[in-house]
Formats: C-alpha cells, structure tokens, sequence
C-alpha cells in the first residue's frame, strides 16, 4: 500500500519495474505501510504482512514468504475495512483490492505488495507498463542497476525522489542517454502526509477521481 508521493511517482512514469531481485530490508516499506483514520491523518498505525526470511539476511525479496498467508489476509483485509469501511469511496476501493487478496495465495510478499501498488495505479486510471527487474539483465552497482533498467525500456528519462538525487551517480545515465530527472511533489494539502502515510488515506478522504486528477497536474509538471 504505497505512500502517496511513491503512487504518484509511478503515476507519472511510463514504466514501473518492481525492483524484485536484490536484498529484503525490514524495517522498510516492503512488507509493511502506514495507514491514517479517516478523520485525522495524524493517527496512524503500521499494517505489516509478517514476513519470513528463508535465507536471512541475504534473502532476495522475490523469496520472501509470508508467516501464515490465510491469517495475513485476513487480517489485512480486516483492518482496512476498519480504516475505511464508512467512506464513500470504500465500494470502489474494496473492488479494487481484490487482487491484493488473490495475491496471498502465491505465500509471496513481493507479490502481495506489488498486487496492492497496482491495484491503486489501477483505480486511478494508470496506463503504463510494468516490469520485474529479474527478468532483465542490469549491473549490480546501485546507479549502474538503476541506468541500466531505464535503458532496457527505452526510457529518455528516470524519475528520481529528493533522497536518490543526493547520492545517485548521474554517470551510467548518462552514458545511456537517460536523462536523472528529479520527482518534486507538493508539500500542502493532502500531501503533508505523502511521504508518511499510504495513499489509501488520500484515496479514501477525496475520491480517486479526485486523487488521480491532482496527480495528471504533477506529471503534466513533470513534463509528461
């Protein structure tokens, strides 16, 4: 369930490749996201989906695997509706996330995570293509992986957020034509939170007609 400004950084991108071959990291947003009360997006919880590590530390996150997939979802689906079962918008939310619980029965949480990203890109009306990084060939250097993958789809730009832009080596870019494109969303409004809670707050409090046409204006701003 990503965060408001992550959604609206795939929003404006062409292609999303679910970076799914390189190290799990707990403690992150992998498996887990923060999910605000209608009425106060101040009071927030963590909703994780336990996750089990079969090779340790070094596990990729394509293997990890849920604790107890039955429970997970149950629990998931549970608290959601919880959240958001009195807005207006849960009809449309509810259908949307049937593939989030359809998902569980692969035991995957990359699955399970990457089901409820698209879920939402999907409620807002996105049209781009996605991809995983394991079926594409890359270099292990962090810039070079990253350079490399926008290369693979032909891409003349990658979307890069205020934190990558103050370590990512711009070289391999470069070198393939891609252009380091800096991701700067708003700070008023209903993304105060966005780099906080999960977007189903901002989906759930204003409609997705209204989210999705709040993020059309930042990829027009983006030069889409």
């Amino acid at each position: 369930m990503p965060r408001l400004t992550t959604l609206a950084k795939l929003f404006t991108a062409d292609h999303w490749i679910v970076l799914d071959d390189v190290q799990f990291t707990r403690r992150d947003y992998q498996h887990r996201a923060r999910i605000a009360t209608l009425d106060d997006v101040a009071r927030y919880r963590w909703l994780t989906v336990p996750t089990h590590l079969p090779h340790g530390r070094s596990t990729l996150i394509r293997d990890a695997l849920i604790v107890d997939r039955a429970a997970g979802r149950h629990r998931t689906s549970s608290i959601l509706r919880q959240y958001y079962g009195t807005s207006p918008h849960w009809p449309i939310l509810d259908r949307a996330l049937l593939p989030v619980w359809e998902a569980f029965s692969t035991g995957r949480t990359a699955v399970v995570a990457a089901a409820s990203t698209r879920a939402l890109l999907d409620t807002l009306g996105w049209r781009g293509q996605i991809l995983a990084s394991s079926i594409l060939t890359a270099r292990s250097g962090r810039a070079e992986r990253l350079a490399d993958l926008a290369a693979a789809t032909g891409a003349r730009g990658y979307l890069c957020g205020t934190g990558g832009m103050t370590y990512l080596d711009p070289a391999p870019f470069t070198a393939h034509g891609v252009a380091v494109l800096p991701f700067l969303p708003p700070t008023s409004g209903m993304w105060v939170s966005g780099r906080r809670i999960s977007a189903l707050w901002a989906i759930a409090t204003r409609g997705p007609d209204a989210v999705a046409a709040r993020l059309r204006d930042l990829a027009h701003a983006h030069g889409e």
